[in-house]
């Protein structure tokens, strides 16, 4: 249109009159436009004489903030907030009981794991004793058994004593033994 409006719009609502609005504010506002204008009386402000501190002349208006009060909570916030703290409390028990079940599943886990190493290492164990040559090694490491043929060396025994009559005389004291022991070692011995 020449003057810049557009068309006015239609409304979409069965049984509104077209150019008709609803509407709180549409309302608030057609009765402001259909108002007298005011008249300047004794509500219109300050004489132009007043010395009120804070009060500024000319220019525009600056929007103060008004000191907050004290918080003010509602019932429907206070009822919210006590079903909250109950649902809080009773989820915090079961919680609990469920993470202390998942730290016994997990400490149980763990020691299936050494279990089943624990068996893995016997199982091997025992299938190296089915070996000969193993069975062999470990008489002669464990009962100091000998091959036929090799040589043997015995050390801290005196080739002096022979095998006769036990003496009813206790042995002396190892501090005797050890002097012996070191006065005879440095005497080779006699064919």
């Amino acid at each position: 249109m020449p003057s810049g409006q557009g068309p006015a719009r239609r409304s979409t609502r069965p049984g509104t009159a077209p150019g008709r609005r609803r509407g709180f504010a549409h309302r608030l506002w057609a009765r402001a436009a259909s108002a007298p204008p005011r008249r300047p009386g004794r509500f219109a402000g300050p004489p132009a004489e007043s010395t009120t501190p804070g009060l500024r002349r000319g220019g525009p208006a600056h929007r103060t903030r008004a000191p907050r009060g004290p918080l003010r909570i509602s019932g429907r916030v206070a009822a919210l907030g006590v079903v909250l703290f109950a649902l809080l409390l009773a989820y915090a028990y079961p919680l609990r009981v469920y993470l202390a079940q998942q730290a016994e599943i997990a400490r149980l886990e763990a020691d299936q794991r050494e279990q089943r190493e624990r068996i893995q290492r016997l199982a091997e164990e025992v299938a190296r004793w089915n070996d000969d040559e193993y069975v062999k090694d470990q008489a002669l490491q464990r009962l100091l058994l000998t091959e036929v043929g090799s040589r043997v060396y015995v050390v801290g025994i005196d080739p002096t004593v022979t095998d006769g009559p036990a003496d009813d005389a206790p042995p002396p004291p190892w501090y005797e033994q050890v002097w012996t022991s070191l006065q005879t070692a440095d005497e080779p011995p006699t064919p």
